[in-house]
């Protein structure tokens, strides 16, 4: 029968619950149990599809195109399970679904409150992650901080779901701060011990405490303090001091006994944890034979987190190829004000995704010094629309050729909706119709990509067909393609039935490739990511070289 984890998190957020979340389910998986995960996200929202990156950081596309918390990357990149929309919920999304079913009179007109109808769908939604008990545990994360008003339907749901399901198939564990004060030189508990007064103050106790700290472990003393006040076992009292990467938390947690007292409290039979792959990726970070720079030129780097998963995808290149990653984010604005100086000595370009017209010229002008320079580049999504557009301008010479979604009356609009210019299309499809919401618009999750034979693509995949996941709303214009194909511009991957442009590369270049999809949501530390690991080979070719 499935067991359940919760993770709840007290003093202050940004503290690491994902990253503890994450990495206990990888080392479970790595006592062969079936693992899988949920993140409870306490924002009125009915989900992050429509929220700034720079406030919430990215959009995670799950396989069945769920848009969702970043989180579910971590998830994904630390097991070997692939996500899916059972794996993320809202607030929003709980009261939208309860209201909804009282609009139809489901509840034969009972008064709706949040105890039991709203516990109880929160409930429902965890139980039908593990469907017929497909999972041996399922790790439940609720987003937020211990105190936080917005969170407080989740927690009474997952202390309803101790009564129902016993204590030997439910455990909780708080993750929580011990700041070291430096004038005092001692590590303090107070924050800890009124962060778990106020969750059993609602009638949870934790089982577990994980203590995150700085550059030094919780000595046994401060330990044994915070284990007397909180009513939590010593040794369920783990330490976890910052690591170099998050990579390494995995094989920390296993020395604390993290996943060893789980399995001794659900009374699991399994074999201890083979983390040989874990320590090889980390191995592989600290000792680097190679060094290139990445110049990532993107507009949201004020908050890291909204290119959260690109950046560990490029990271993931490294690991395979044992090469240090030096990433220059570069601000396509200041390209725009300042020309490409800043881009001389950088060993590839990349131009993320996006939306908008803020920044995206800057981003055209980093296209043509990297085409120009035959510096290796890598388009995701929207790099892509910027290489379309700067070959139809710069080598076709259709000077004001645009995408319609930033020039509506370009006279060349080689990116733009499909309803624009497919008749297969009604305009009532439009995603930025003015009396459409803008959730769910997009053509989102895994689709197949077609490859050209002999293109750089397939060579770079080892496949003739691959699945990718997709979150955009534009699209190359295939009334142009001929002519950019005819000017040297190759389309190397298409999108079936529909005939649409998935990739394109340059043959002309040493690498130049760029993709409509988001190949970052399917690399992991691991196993790494085909597109990422001929990026950086290029890199390293280049760096060489020049």
């Amino acid at each position: 029968m499935t067991r359940y984890i919760f993770v709840t998190g007290g003093v202050v957020s940004s503290i690491g619950k994902g990253i503890v979340t994450a990495s206990l389910a990888a080392t479970l998986e790595a006592r062969d149990l079936k693992v899988s995960m949920v993140k409870m996200d306490p924002y009125i929202n009915v989900d992050p599809g429509t929220m700034n990156p720079i406030q919430h950081g990215e959009v995670f596309v799950t396989e069945d195109g769920a848009e969702t918390d970043l989180d579910l990357g971590h998830y994904e990149r630390f097991l070997r399970n692939r996500m899916s929309q059972k794996n993320n919920f809202t607030t929003g999304s709980v009261y939208e679904a309860v209201i909804r079913r009282e609009r139809r009179g489901d509840y034969l007109g009972s008064t709706i409150q949040v105890i039991p109808h709203i516990t109880d769908e929160i409930q429902c939604r965890i139980r039908a992650v593990s469907e017929n008990d497909t999972y041996d545990v399922v790790i439940v994360e609720i987003g937020g901080t211990v105190g936080d008003i917005e969170g407080q339907p989740f927690l009474e749901a997952i202390r309803q779901m101790r009564l129902l399901e016993g204590k030997e198939r439910t455990l909780y564990i708080h993750v929580t701060l011990v700041p070291f004060v430096n004038s005092s030189g001692e590590f303090k508990t107070k924050p800890t011990q009124h962060s778990v007064k106020e969750l059993r103050s609602i009638g949870l106790q934790p089982d577990v405490l994980v203590c995150r700290c700085e550059s030094q472990e919780i000595p046994e003393d401060a330990r044994k303090k915070i284990a007397l006040f909180t009513n939590v076992q010593e040794r369920a009292v783990v330490s976890l001091r910052d690591v170099e990467s998050i990579y390494e938390v995995p094989i920390v947690l296993n020395q604390q006994g993290l996943d060893q007292f789980v399995v001794e409290q659900f009374n699991l039979k399994c074999n201890s944890a083979d983390l040989g792959e874990w320590r090889a990726v980390v191995d592989a970070l600290r000792t680097p034979s190679s060094t290139v720079s990445i110049a990532m030129v993107g507009k949201y780097f004020e908050l890291l987190d909204s290119y959260k998963s690109l950046i560990e995808a490029l990271l993931h290149a490294g690991i395979r190829s044992k090469t240090q990653i030096d990433i220059n984010y570069i601000d396509a604005e200041e390209i725009e004000q300042h020309g490409t100086t800043m881009l001389h000595q950088q060993d590839a370009i990349l131009v993320p995704g996006g939306f908008g017209e803020r920044g995206f010229e800057g981003k055209i002008q980093a296209v043509q010094f990297a085409r120009e320079k035959n510096v290796p580049y890598l388009g995701i999504c929207y790099g892509l629309h910027a290489a379309v557009i700067e070959y139809a301008r710069n080598v076709l010479g259709w000077y004001d050729a645009h995408s319609t979604e930033i020039n509506p009356k370009t006279s060349y609009p080689v990116i733009g909706l499909i309803t624009e210019w497919s008749g297969k299309y009604k305009k009532t499809h439009d995603g930025n119709s003015n009396n459409k919401d803008l959730g769910g618009t997009m053509r989102l999750g895994s689709q197949p990509c077609y490859l050209t034979e002999g293109s750089l693509a397939q060579r770079t995949y080892q496949s003739d067909v691959i699945y990718e996941r997709h979150r955009h709303r534009y699209e190359v214009n295939n009334e142009f393609v001929h002519a950019i194909e005819n000017a040297g511009m190759r389309i190397c991957g298409k999108h079936q039935p529909d005939d649409l442009v998935e990739m394109i590369e340059i043959p002309s270049q040493d690498w130049f490739i760029a993709c409509q999809f988001h190949p970052e949501f399917t690399s992991s530390p691991r196993d790494g990511h085909p597109l990422f690991e001929g990026f950086i080979h290029a890199a390293n070719r280049y760096a060489e070289t020049n």
